[in-house]
């Protein structure tokens, strides 16, 4: 498999630290409200990857946090009058509900940063001891210029940084605001304010820096060095640099081997925003759409092309995944037949020489840095193929295999069920469709054929789609 690593800019082979092995770590959200669509996209796609991989026979410790001290936790708290703690676990539970819609599992360890503190103190304390950090009024800095490799994530010249920050540096230290040593020295330690959390230290009461957090959970729970670190390209400066700057001065050893980072999503052409009142959380969404459409859409491009959100994209991509779910549901019901007769040469045939085709094409898309947009034309082209070469007459254990294979890529490795979300249709609804099926079928009978057309057009104006088929008349929601 070829990863494109943001730290040398190159599609690399990937090779683990330890043979069989993978440890990934993902930037989670800061949990002071429902997630956002935006939020979505890295979940679903670095999923995704965990699936691959374990596809391939790897064994994958998947780590992804939740921020759950922060600024806008405090300010949601003291504006609704209770303790942050209770902003951060209600945001926490609802952004698991949330996942579990889009179907993406739980991590290996969901830590949370209120909770891995203790080390967060002793990695500040290991930072001043080297002379990377140091402490101004319960403030504790990290020195950046004391990490030569500053910017090599970001390729960012650590002098052109400087010169960006010092007009903003120089207004802060006339008001005696910045105590700093540096104006790109960023915060370890920040001392308590009234009304917030805060935890007791050697330099005072008060609570870690975002970015600390991080270094100090990666760590804990996979290792000294990552075989992947993962999130959005918003994150790559400054949070993943100082991340970098921090672990690696402290461990001296490099902090993670490949960098991956997915495009941003825009709502209709837009960044989204509230000001622009194109906020939308996950749950809002999926209020109109399945879940399961929501993921298919967001894996419907590679992860590093950037993605428009838009009702026509997001509906191209429903009829897109109906596809998919019509050539399930046709291996489905071959299967059901039970026909236990022998499968044919020429069925064998098509398994030996036919089937790898699809497969190998799937996994050449999903190893040339998880193209999951190549990789669901390979499902489409394999669903055509099952689509012309199963019938009543085939064997069921045929169509099994063949499912077997679409489960295995659609389900498996992408997270798309292969099986419709049940919708529950009023008994009276049911029975008004079942009265105007049953007077199609008598006026086809009679041969008013225009009769018959009026019928299945007003079923349609309903939301209907009917099927003849030799078992009947079936119907289904459009």
């Amino acid at each position: 498999m070829r990863i494109y690593n943001t730290l040398t800019r190159r599609k690399e082979e990937f090779v683990p630290i330890t043979p069989g092995k993978v440890g990934i770590y993902v930037c989670g959200p800061t949990v002071y409200d429902f997630i956002h669509i935006g939020n979505a996209r890295p979940m679903i796609v670095f999923d995704t990857l965990r699936r691959y991989l374990e596809h391939k026979g790897y064994e994958v410790n998947y780590v992804t946090n939740f921020t759950d001290v922060d600024d806008k936790i405090i300010k949601r708290a003291i504006d609704e009058g209770v303790e942050a703690s209770v902003i951060s676990e209600n945001f926490i539970a609802e952004c698991r509900k949330d996942m579990a819609a889009l179907n993406v599992r739980e991590a290996t360890v969901h830590p949370q940063a209120t909770k891995e503190i203790p080390d967060m103190i002793k990695l500040v304390q290991i930072l001043k001891d080297k002379g990377h950090a140091y402490e101004k009024n319960g403030t504790v800095y990290f020195r950046t210029r004391s990490f030569k490799d500053y910017g090599k994530l970001s390729h960012k010249n650590i002098d052109d940084l400087e010169s960006g920050h010092r007009a903003e540096s120089h207004a802060l230290k006339v008001s005696g605001e910045d105590e700093k040593e540096d104006p790109l020295d960023f915060v370890l330690w920040k001392p308590k304010k009234e009304g917030e959390p805060f935890w007791k230290s050697p330099w005072g009461d008060g609570r870690p820096g975002w970015h600390l957090e991080c270094s100090c959970m990666s760590k804990k729970y996979i290792g000294g060095t990552l075989d992947i670190h993962a999130g959005g390209e918003d994150l790559i400066f400054p949070h993943h640099e100082n991340e970098i700057a921090q672990s690696e001065a402290a461990n001296g050893a490099e902090f993670a081997r490949y960098w991956m980072h997915n495009a941003f999503l825009k709502i209709n052409g837009d960044k989204m925003s509230k000001s622009l009142g194109n906020f939308f959380t996950v749950r809002d969404i999926c209020k109109q759409y399945d879940p399961q459409v929501i993921r298919f859409f967001m894996l419907s491009a590679q992860y590093r092309t950037p993605l428009n959100f838009s009702k026509d994209l997001v509906e191209d991509a429903a009829k897109g995944l109906d596809r998919i779910l019509n050539g399930a549901e046709k291996l489905a019901g071959i299967i059901a037949k039970d026909n236990r007769k022998p499968v044919s040469d020429k069925e064998k045939e098509l398994l030996e020489t036919e089937l790898p085709k699809y497969t190998e094409k799937f996994d050449n898309a999903m190893d040339d840095d998880l193209n999951t947009a190549d990789a669901i034309s390979a499902i489409f082209e394999f669903v055509r193929f099952t689509n012309a070469n199963t019938d009543e007459n085939s064997s069921s254990d045929f169509a099994k295999m063949l499912y077997d294979t679409l489960f295995e890529l659609s389900d498996t490795v992408l997270g798309i069920h292969l099986e419709r979300k049940e919708e529950e249709i009023d008994s009276e609804f049911t029975a008004e469709i079942e009265k105007l099926i049953a007077e199609r079928t008598a006026a086809k009978k009679e041969k008013n054929f225009a009769l018959a057309d009026e019928i299945r057009a007003k079923l349609l104006d309903m939301g209907i789609v009917i099927e003849d088929t030799r078992e009947g008349v079936k119907w289904k929601k459009a």
